[in-house]
């Protein structure tokens, strides 16, 4: 039987410059208005095409970093803590 180390087990997950920027502001919208961000919202705050803006959510909620509800609007929820956010440029 394998051995995992308990540093392993607690590691969370990492993410790139941009991705932190993606979960910042959805958390932060999400403070704001009350809601999740629709992908219009962060397409229009990234200056982005929305394949972009699709293709960073489905990679985000892949890497566990999201959650949310497909085919349901405004259902994503971040899943890293508030402390390891970077702040929103």
């Amino acid at each position: 039987m394998a051995k995992i180390k308990i540093d392993e087990l607690e590691q969370e997950p990492e993410f790139t410059h941009k991705q932190g920027q993606y979960l910042a502001f959805i958390y932060y919208y999400t403070k704001i208005h009350g809601v999740p961000p629709a992908e219009m919202d962060m397409q229009k705050f990234f200056k982005t095409s929305p394949p972009s803006v699709h293709q960073m959510v489905v990679r985000l909620e892949a890497l566990g970093l999201i959650s949310r509800l497909p085919g349901v609007a405004r259902t994503i929820k971040v899943l890293v803590p508030v402390e390891r956010l970077p702040p929103l440029e």
